[in-house]
């Protein structure tokens, strides 16, 4: 008897993709084939995200492109567009728009396999969505993935360890689609890390919607107590931190992790703007100053640690003067890498109604300005690792002009490029013969740059 199949596609953020996983795990554990999204399934489930207007968007096409794959499949929405989409619009609205046939909420997703049952036990629409703002709720626990996870085959692997978020920035609808900040218990965040160095994971990234709030359910632990901790779980090469801000980037913070040699010196730091007006407008929480004196902790206690960030431009009524500050101020800091966005307008913020919204080109010509600029202090800080050894951990073979390489990341975040041959020669003197290289952290040498995104390297011996 053929196993029934689904396929999973997901958008959004390192917490979705980390969910995902999980609801592909349950799927599994119910009997379920995997297939890729491409081909026909009996159940399709669509992660969908929120954060933008061009990501509600995606999300109705790849739930349209799921129906048209398959007219008889089971199609299911879950995520933040539905949690949003049905508080703004209602069930039944959001079931004609999307031709879904089960909406599924936050908070509610490992409830998937049952929803499915409910759903061909009946051939009518299910949905889950239950008030994710009510302060009660606790952490949705999805437990670490099975042995038959895609995950698995990889060398790095997300540890999902709080959700929600309390801040409610002016322009941002993801505490009313994920709710309130809500911690993981320390005891389970530790047991999942066990699990997945056992199965051969060797590097953790450490995510949540905003993980600077956590603060263990079981024992109160904060974010510095429990990054220490992972960094000691046996098994576990590198630990790398999602996105914080300056209150968490304290000097404490910095001098304690900085004797981790797991921790990864590689930090995301979502600035937001380089306005200090503009920043309160966003209602985000900390000046300009203490965004440097953050940055400053962490070069203080770390060797050149990348630093990348996130950056709106055009938020309502930003004059030309406040743009200028921004561009000034990421100069100053000196970024390793900046997300760029435009201004994306969501219904029910604060922003959509302030005054002094801008145009599509206002917006596109300050993104591509902020973008222009930080390229030159992206090859600064790549051009000063040549000639200086970092520690690889290679997770892919390619191909480059019919010639074999792998590539992987340093533990701050450069993308290396290494010729395969060359360094599988090296790795048989380091091991005797071991010529495989994914999953394996080797020092290289970083002899030049390749493009905006790479450097080459060459493996050294210890």
């Amino acid at each position: 008897m053929n196993k029934k199949t689904a396929a999973l596609h997901n958008l959004g953020c390192k917490v979705n993709e980390y969910e995902t996983e999980r609801m592909k795990r349950a799927l599994v554990d119910a009997g379920y084939a995997i297939v890729p999204f491409t081909e026909e399934a009996d159940v399709y489930v669509i992660n969908t995200c929120t954060v933008t207007a061009v990501a509600d968007q995606k999300s109705r096409q790849m739930l349209h492109r799921a129906r048209r794959l398959n007219p008889e499949a089971v199609v299911v929405a879950a995520g933040c567009f539905v949690q949003t989409a049905v508080a703004k619009d209602g069930v039944e609205k959001v079931l004609a728009e999307t031709g879904a046939d089960i909406l599924l909420g936050n908070n509610e997703k490992t409830a998937l396999p049952q929803k499915i049952e409910d759903f061909l036990s009946g051939r009518t629409a299910v949905e889950d969505i239950i008030d994710i703002n009510e302060r009660g709720l606790s952490f949705e626990e999805m437990g670490a993935p099975s042995e038959d996870a895609d995950s698995l085959n990889r060398t790095s692997g997300f540890l999902k360890i709080q959700d929600g978020c309390d801040r409610f920035c002016s322009y941002c609808l993801i505490p009313y689609a994920r709710g309130r900040s809500r911690s993981r218990a320390t005891a389970d965040i530790l047991k999942e890390a066990e699990a997945l160095a056992k199965r051969g994971l060797t590097e953790l990234v450490v995510t949540g919607i905003h993980i600077g709030s956590f603060k263990g359910a079981d024992d109160g632990a904060d974010i510095t107590d429990l990054l220490e901790q992972l960094c000691d779980v046996p098994g576990i090469e590198r630990v790398r931190i999602g996105s914080l801000e300056p209150v968490t980037v304290t000097e404490d913070f910095a001098k304690r992790l900085s004797s981790k040699k797991e921790l990864c010196p590689h930090f995301h730091m979502s600035l937001q703007s380089g306005s200090d007006t503009v920043l309160a407008r966003m209602n985000r929480h900390y000046t300009t100053e203490e965004f440097a004196a953050s940055v400053g902790y962490l070069r203080k206690y770390f060797d050149n640690p990348a630093i990348t960030t996130d950056i709106i431009c055009g938020f309502p009524g930003e004059t030309e003067e406040e743009f200028e500050e921004t561009l000034a101020f990421a100069q100053r800091i000196g970024f390793y890498e900046i997300h760029v966005f435009p201004f994306s307008s969501r219904e029910g913020t604060r922003a959509a109604k302030m005054p002094g919204q801008l145009s599509k080109a206002v917006k596109a010509g300050r993104v591509n300005r902020l973008i222009s600029q930080q390229k030159s202090a992206k090859k600064a800080y790549m051009e000063s690792f040549i000639g200086k050894e970092v520690r690889v951990l290679f997770e892919q073979e390619e191909t480059i002009d019919g010639k074999p390489y792998v590539s992987g990341y340093s533990m701050n975040y450069l993308r290396v490029l290494v010729d395969e041959a060359a360094a599988c020669r090296t790795r048989n003197s380091i091991d005797g013969g071991r010529a495989h290289l994914i999953g394996t952290e080797i020092p290289v040498a970083v002899t030049g740059i390749d493009d905006d995104d790479t450097v080459w390297g060459e493996t050294v011996l210890n």
